[in-house]
């Protein structure tokens, strides 16, 4: 007995000594990865040295020789501070995840290599001219340079048992290609749903259900589209239609549940590319005002930028500074937020120019149908005859497991589809394949010295179509589209089409003096928030596709038509509106519908009513429950209505999404108040006995398995702000110290201050050009993405606050100097 008590305890002492020996090996691993903040290192490649100063936030202030010699600077921070963020970005848009983390993202890989990313990235590298190919190799080489000074693997590495792979000039490419993925659609779901509404349903009722425009309208150019009428029973009389039928389950049906945003969503969207929730999350605000409604005399923009949250941030600040070789003495310097994995500044100012984005989900894709013939299945009529599919053979690594073989076809419209509902096989057209109009140019913007010198760098380039508001030094403001537009012949773009005869098809590119553009208005103000923007000509070469309910872009408009004079203060007051205006209608739908007598005898709705007139605030307030309430009302409703009123487009298209019409609370709106008996679900005698089921089941979903009464269900529980790690779900017990605290936050998707889940701003910029000392920027989480640095997290407390701090980097409190070498590697 005494024997084997010594024997376990050998072994426990063996075991803590093992324990103890990996815990101070893992210790020394992440302090060993920590980026280098002071010093000196030797970087092959540099002309000269280059000095990086570092403030309290950790924001660096680059001041370099030349701009390769700042890209190369550039690349060596974001390797140190972000690797592992710039692999995800790759790699997910490359198809190439599992080579990192194994089987459980094949299902993406897989999805994604259809667009073969990883080829069009090299033919992009290909087709950059010198200047652009220089920066590009610099920043590549700065990216190697910063992850082999690291004295140990990121640590994301370590947990996964991975190596980091060098970093390539294509991968940057991959890079910008990840946006398009983040803002665009992918696969033409937004057509597709149209295409089965209009060949299920009456044209009126296509009009009506997909409206192409609304009350909500605050378009910088022309009027508001008025919805149109709900269309009569004898055009779709549907309750006549279904009487007597069953009401099957949807085989895609989502039924809404209220208890909590689901977070993780947020969390896909960065670190798998997986699109959740509503079609209306991802977006952004801009707005300017002209120099006379300043009280700096100069111009003000404001930009924010919503995207998933997540730890590290999507940006990383930086102010960049290389001399001006047309002014002997003169300095270019360049201030705002990096995208990791790119060495471009994205959004921010120049000195002269200043810059942001929204995203204007105009119409940048188009399904094409494939005319085939079933004597000939491997080839498909093109305006040149009869062509065979091109067919790739994508090859998937897969961490720990043998290659996975996924096989794709292309054709010279694009990669092909699955079949649509009808069985008719697809092709198609996305501007994200154009690599020469990615190679258009590397750092667009940065030079700009007017409002047209801007125009023109903006118009045409590689980039997601992009609303870009500009204001120059002189007090000038203008709207313009950031990206390559197509130009169409023969068809809006609207519907998929055969293309196979030439008479509809893509033919080359908007030339800059066709972009629409808008230069100093009279009124001295400009606003974008993913809605429309302009009507007319303007719209038709845009196109449409599918923009924001415009509530946001209304509260903005209304905000400073109100006053004559701003300040950036003002500005950012504006980004932080919660402003429930959106959906105080709905509030009054609901007391409208709470009467006396519904609510006699029925503890829960005369509680519910006492909240609704009792604790509306009029914003989308943390602790709000009448807020949290009459979205979950507005929510459940919705989703009843529209599952009747489109079930013949459910039953007909298996992949049928409604909520990629991001309008359509503007119909469903004239359905609830107007209340037509021939689109009533037949389960329901009156429309007013489906207001109060909703009603009652928002009671029900709201409480259930909740402690409390219906007072403590506020908006801040369901709508629970978490901004997480891509790995910390990953790792039991340490995983939380990953993550940013949770923390109640306000704001929604429809006011200016988004709040959803994981989506919100992802920075908050207003400046003025030669004004920068005044400007404002603050982002969430912070610069670094290593743990034990201190500049993990400590931009985000004001962020969450909404305090402002600074644009331009505060005072050095780190020097690192990077200086020539011959010889790579050494220090």
């Amino acid at each position: 007995m005494r024997r084997l008590l010594r024997i376990l305890a050998l072994i426990l002492v063996v075991l803590l000594a093992a324990t103890a020996a990996l815990v101070l090996w893992g210790r020394a691993q992440l302090h060993g990865s920590l980026p280098l903040l002071d010093g000196e290192r030797r970087v092959a490649g540099l002309s000269a040295p280059v000095e990086v100063t570092r403030d309290r936030l950790g924001i660096p202030a680059v001041r370099a020789a030349s701009r390769a010699d700042a890209a190369r600077a550039t690349g060596f921070l974001h390797a140190q501070d972000r690797f592992f963020q710039m692999d995800l970005a790759r790699r997910r848009t490359a198809g190439e995840l599992s080579a990192l983390v194994g089987a459980r993202a094949l299902a993406l890989d897989r999805e994604i290599r259809l667009h073969r990313f990883r080829a069009v990235a090299r033919r992009t590298v290909s087709l950059l001219g010198a200047a652009d190919r220089a920066i590009l190799d610099a920043y590549a080489a700065g990216v190697n340079a910063g992850l082999q000074a690291l004295g140990a693997r990121p640590f994301e590495y370590l947990v996964l048992r991975q190596t980091p792979a060098p970093w390539t000039p294509e991968d940057s490419v991959l890079v910008i290609l990840s946006m398009y993925v983040t803002l665009q659609d992918t696969d033409g779901s937004y057509e597709a749903t149209l295409a089965t509404m209009h060949d299920v349903l009456p044209a009126p009722m296509v009009e009506f259900l997909a409206p192409r425009g609304s009350e909500w309208d605050a378009p910088l150019v022309g009027p508001s589209f008025a919805v149109p009428p709900i269309p009569g029973p004898d055009v779709y009389d549907l309750r006549a239609r279904r009487s007597g039928k069953p009401h099957p389950p949807l085989e895609n049906e989502e039924r809404p549940d209220f208890e909590r945003v689901d977070w993780r969503l947020g969390i896909g969207n960065w670190a798998l590319g997986v699109h959740g929730g509503e079609h209306e999350a991802i977006g952004s605000n801009s707005f300017a005002v002209a120099a006379p409604l300043t009280t700096t005399g100069g111009a003000l923009l404001a930009n924010d930028m919503h995207l998933s949250i997540r730890v590290p941030n999507t940006w990383y600040r930086a102010s960049l500074e290389w001399p001006d070789s047309s002014a002997p003495g003169a300095r270019h310097r360049v201030t705002g937020v990096t995208l990791p994995g790119v060495p471009a500044i994205v959004v921010g100012s120049n000195g002269y120019v200043a810059w942001g984005f929204t995203n204007t989900y105009a119409d940048w894709s188009d399904i094409v149908l494939l005319e085939v013939d079933p004597s000939r299945p491997n080839a498909y009529r093109t305006p040149d005859g009869w062509r065979e599919f091109e067919r790739h053979e994508e090859v998937i690594e897969v961490a720990g497991q043998p290659p996975q073989r996924h096989d794709v076809m292309w054709t010279i419209w694009g990669p092909v589809l699955g079949p649509d509902h009808r069985g008719r096989p697809r092709a198609y057209r996305w501007v994200a394949h154009a690599a020469d109009r990615l190679a258009a140019a590397i750092t667009p913007m940065e030079l700009a010295r007017t409002l047209s010198e801007a125009f023109e760098q903006a118009n045409g380039i590689g980039a997601p179509g992009q609303n870009v508001i500009l204001i120059d030094r002189d007090g000038g403001v203008g709207w313009t589209v950031y990206g390559s537009i197509p130009r169409r012949v023969g068809f809006d773009g609207r519907m998929p089409a055969s293309w196979s005869d030439g008479a509809r098809r893509w033919d080359g590119w908007l030339d800059d003096a066709e972009y629409p553009r808008l230069i100093d208005p009279p009124n001295g103000r400009l606003w974008t928030a993913n809605a429309r923007v302009v009507n007319g000509q303007m719209l038709a070469t845009l196109g449409d596709g599918s923009y924001e309910i415009g509530s946001r872009a209304r509260i903005i408009r209304d905000r400073l038509m109100a006053r004559d004079r701003f300040s950036p203060r003002d500005l950012l007051d504006i980004q932080l509106d919660t402003r429930a205006d959106f959906l105080a209608r709905w509030r009054t739908l609901l007391l409208d519908t709470l009467t006396p007598e519904a609510i006699s005898g029925n503890a829960g709705r005369a509680l519910f009513r006492d909240i609704l007139e009792r604790d509306w605030s009029g914003h989308a307030a943390p602790h709000s429950a009448a807020y949290r309430l009459t979205r979950a009302f507005r929510q459940l409703l919705s989703d009843r209505v529209i599952r009747f009123v489109l079930i013949e487009c459910y039953e007909a298209d298996r992949f049928f999404d409604y909520t990629t019409v991001r309008r359509r609370d503007a119909a469903i709106w004239r359905l609830v108040t107007e209340r037509p008996p021939h689109l009533l679900d037949p389960r329901y005698a009156t429309w007013r006995h489906m207001l109060l089921e909703a009603i009652d089941d928002t009671i029900a979903q709201a409480m259930r398995g909740r402690r409390g009464t219906l007072r403590d269900r506020v908006w801040s529980e369901y709508n629970e702000v978490a901004y997480r790690h891509p790995l910390s779900a990953a790792m039991p017990f340490i995983g939380w110290w990953l993550d940013m605290p949770l923390a109640p936050v306000p704001g929604d998707l429809y006011t200016p201050r988004v709040h959803w889940g994981a989506i919100g701003a992802s920075v908050r910029m207003v400046v003025s050009p030669g004004r920068e000392a005044d400007g404002i920027m603050h982002m969430p989480t912070g610069q670094s993405g290593h743990p034990l640095s201190p500049f993990y997290a400590n931009s985000h407390p004001a962020w969450l606050a909404g305090e402002p701090t600074p644009l331009l980097p505060g005072p050095a409190i780190h020097t690192l100097r990077l200086t020539p070498q011959s010889v790579a590697g050494s220090r």
